[in-house]
Protein backbone atom coordinates (compact mmCIF):
# COMPACT_ATOMS: atom_id res chain seq x y z
CA UNK A 1 0.00 0.00 0.00
CA UNK A 2 1.23 3.44 -0.89
CA UNK A 3 -0.48 6.80 0.04
CA UNK A 4 0.07 9.20 -3.38
CA UNK A 5 1.23 12.70 -2.72
CA UNK A 6 0.82 15.29 -5.37
CA UNK A 7 1.11 13.36 -8.28
CA UNK A 8 -0.59 14.93 -11.08
CA UNK A 9 -0.92 11.73 -13.15
CA UNK A 10 -3.01 9.79 -10.49
CA UNK A 11 -4.93 13.10 -9.11
CA UNK A 12 -8.04 12.38 -10.54
CA UNK A 13 -7.71 8.22 -11.06
CA UNK A 14 -10.33 5.94 -8.89
CA UNK A 15 -10.34 1.94 -9.81
CA UNK A 16 -8.56 -0.91 -10.97
CA UNK A 17 -5.74 -0.89 -13.22
CA UNK A 18 -4.81 -3.76 -15.43
CA UNK A 19 -6.54 -6.00 -12.90
CA UNK A 20 -3.34 -5.75 -10.53
CA UNK A 21 -3.43 -2.41 -8.65
CA UNK A 22 -6.53 -0.29 -7.05
CA UNK A 23 -6.83 3.29 -6.83
CA UNK A 24 -9.06 4.69 -3.89
CA UNK A 25 -9.64 7.55 -1.64
CA UNK A 26 -9.74 7.64 2.02
CA UNK A 27 -9.89 9.93 4.31
CA UNK A 28 -9.02 12.85 1.70
CA UNK A 29 -5.57 10.54 0.68
CA UNK A 30 -5.03 8.69 -2.29
CA UNK A 31 -4.05 5.54 -1.90
CA UNK A 32 -2.66 2.74 -4.12
CA UNK A 33 -2.95 -0.80 -3.45
CA UNK A 34 -2.07 -4.37 -4.88
CA UNK A 35 -5.46 -5.66 -5.92
CA UNK A 36 -6.95 -7.99 -3.47
CA UNK A 37 -8.51 -11.28 -4.41
CA UNK A 38 -11.21 -13.78 -2.94
CA UNK A 39 -9.22 -16.03 -0.49
CA UNK A 40 -9.38 -19.66 -1.82
CA UNK A 41 -8.53 -20.87 2.09
CA UNK A 42 -12.13 -21.95 4.26
CA UNK A 43 -12.89 -19.61 6.60
CA UNK A 44 -12.17 -20.63 10.26
CA UNK A 45 -15.58 -21.16 12.60
CA UNK A 46 -14.37 -18.41 14.36
CA UNK A 47 -14.47 -15.92 10.84
CA UNK A 48 -17.57 -17.90 10.09
CA UNK A 49 -19.14 -16.36 13.95
CA UNK A 50 -17.94 -13.04 13.00
CA UNK A 51 -19.37 -12.70 9.41
CA UNK A 52 -22.31 -13.74 11.09
CA UNK A 53 -22.47 -10.97 14.14
CA UNK A 54 -21.35 -8.69 11.61
CA UNK A 55 -24.37 -9.22 9.53
CA UNK A 56 -26.88 -8.94 12.49
CA UNK A 57 -25.14 -5.52 13.59
CA UNK A 58 -25.98 -4.42 9.93
CA UNK A 59 -29.01 -5.22 10.01
CA UNK A 60 -30.12 -3.95 13.44
CA UNK A 61 -27.90 -0.89 12.16
CA UNK A 62 -30.32 -0.03 9.59
CA UNK A 63 -33.41 -0.57 11.53
CA UNK A 64 -31.85 2.23 14.11
CA UNK A 65 -31.56 4.47 11.23
CA UNK A 66 -34.92 4.89 10.32
CA UNK A 67 -35.56 6.49 13.69
CA UNK A 68 -34.28 10.81 12.59
CA UNK A 69 -33.03 11.09 16.26
CA UNK A 70 -31.69 7.86 16.34
CA UNK A 71 -29.46 9.05 12.97
CA UNK A 72 -28.68 12.53 14.30
CA UNK A 73 -27.31 10.91 17.65
CA UNK A 74 -25.15 8.45 15.45
CA UNK A 75 -24.08 11.26 12.88
CA UNK A 76 -23.38 13.38 15.89
CA UNK A 77 -20.84 10.65 17.41
CA UNK A 78 -19.17 10.38 14.17
CA UNK A 79 -15.25 11.49 12.99
CA UNK A 80 -14.08 12.43 10.30
CA UNK A 81 -14.17 10.01 7.59
CA UNK A 82 -17.14 8.26 9.68
CA UNK A 83 -21.12 8.46 9.25
CA UNK A 84 -24.25 7.35 11.36
CA UNK A 85 -24.22 4.38 9.58
CA UNK A 86 -20.58 3.34 11.16
CA UNK A 87 -21.68 4.61 14.39
CA UNK A 88 -24.54 2.62 14.30
CA UNK A 89 -23.16 -0.77 12.90
CA UNK A 90 -20.32 -0.31 16.10
CA UNK A 91 -22.93 0.05 18.39
CA UNK A 92 -24.90 -2.81 17.48
CA UNK A 93 -21.99 -4.99 17.19
CA UNK A 94 -20.80 -5.13 20.81
CA UNK A 95 -22.80 -5.44 23.51
CA UNK A 96 -22.94 -3.73 26.89
CA UNK A 97 -20.68 -4.29 30.13
CA UNK A 98 -22.11 -4.93 33.11
CA UNK A 99 -19.27 -3.85 35.45
CA UNK A 100 -20.61 -4.63 38.91
CA UNK A 101 -23.65 -5.32 40.80
CA UNK A 102 -23.95 -4.65 44.95
CA UNK A 103 -26.74 -4.14 47.71
CA UNK A 104 -27.15 -0.75 49.20
CA UNK A 105 -29.75 -0.28 51.96
CA UNK A 106 -32.83 -1.36 50.06
CA UNK A 107 -31.51 -0.99 46.81
CA UNK A 108 -29.67 -2.92 43.69
CA UNK A 109 -27.09 -0.65 41.89
CA UNK A 110 -26.23 -2.04 38.89
CA UNK A 111 -23.21 -0.36 37.23
CA UNK A 112 -23.32 -0.91 33.46
CA UNK A 113 -21.76 1.28 30.32
CA UNK A 114 -21.60 0.72 27.27
CA UNK A 115 -19.25 2.42 24.25
CA UNK A 116 -22.51 4.67 23.54
CA UNK A 117 -25.52 4.64 25.57
CA UNK A 118 -26.99 1.57 27.88
CA UNK A 119 -30.85 2.13 27.00
CA UNK A 120 -32.35 0.27 30.05
CA UNK A 121 -31.23 -1.90 32.98
CA UNK A 122 -34.26 -4.74 34.13
CA UNK A 123 -33.56 -6.29 37.33
CA UNK A 124 -35.49 -9.72 38.75
CA UNK A 125 -34.84 -10.75 42.52
CA UNK A 126 -35.04 -14.67 42.47
CA UNK A 127 -35.75 -16.45 45.67
CA UNK A 128 -34.19 -20.09 46.50
CA UNK A 129 -36.93 -21.28 45.15
CA UNK A 130 -36.76 -20.52 41.58
CA UNK A 131 -39.79 -17.72 42.21
CA UNK A 132 -39.43 -13.84 41.65
CA UNK A 133 -39.69 -12.38 44.33
CA UNK A 134 -39.60 -8.51 42.57
CA UNK A 135 -38.62 -7.60 38.90
CA UNK A 136 -38.40 -3.87 37.10
CA UNK A 137 -36.38 -1.62 35.29
CA UNK A 138 -33.89 -0.07 36.82
CA UNK A 139 -33.69 3.89 37.21
CA UNK A 140 -30.69 5.67 35.77
CA UNK A 141 -28.18 7.66 38.71
CA UNK A 142 -26.71 11.21 38.18
CA UNK A 143 -23.29 9.48 37.27
CA UNK A 144 -24.95 7.76 34.01
CA UNK A 145 -23.60 4.62 35.30
CA UNK A 146 -25.12 3.30 37.93
CA UNK A 147 -28.80 2.16 37.92
CA UNK A 148 -30.80 1.98 41.10
CA UNK A 149 -33.41 -0.78 41.77
CA UNK A 150 -35.54 -0.18 44.73
CA UNK A 151 -37.34 -3.16 46.34
CA UNK A 152 -39.00 -3.74 49.93
CA UNK A 153 -37.84 -6.87 51.29
CA UNK A 154 -34.89 -9.19 49.85
CA UNK A 155 -34.78 -13.28 50.31
CA UNK A 156 -32.83 -14.92 53.00
CA UNK A 157 -31.05 -16.53 49.98
CA UNK A 158 -31.71 -16.39 46.32
CA UNK A 159 -30.18 -14.95 42.58
CA UNK A 160 -30.19 -11.44 41.54
CA UNK A 161 -30.02 -11.01 37.75
CA UNK A 162 -29.24 -7.84 36.44
CA UNK A 163 -30.02 -7.04 32.30
CA UNK A 164 -28.40 -4.40 30.64
CA UNK A 165 -29.69 -3.66 26.96
CA UNK A 166 -28.36 -0.89 24.82
CA UNK A 167 -30.05 1.60 22.28
CA UNK A 168 -30.02 -1.60 19.57
CA UNK A 169 -31.29 -4.53 21.79
CA UNK A 170 -28.18 -6.45 22.86
CA UNK A 171 -28.42 -8.06 26.15
CA UNK A 172 -25.73 -8.48 28.62
CA UNK A 173 -26.85 -10.66 31.49
CA UNK A 174 -25.23 -10.90 34.76
CA UNK A 175 -25.61 -12.91 38.40
CA UNK A 176 -25.74 -12.10 41.90
CA UNK A 177 -26.15 -14.77 44.08
CA UNK A 178 -27.63 -13.34 47.69
CA UNK A 179 -26.27 -15.40 50.59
Amino acid sequence: MAIVKDNILLQMVRGTIANQVTIYERNGQTIMAKKRGKSNKKPTARQLEARKKMTQATARALLLLQDPELEAYYASLAGPGQNAYNMAVKDAYHSPDIQHIRLEDKQVVVTAKDQFRVAEVKVQVIDADGVIAHSGSAVLGRNGVDWHYKFAALPASGTIIAIAVDLPGNETVQELLIE
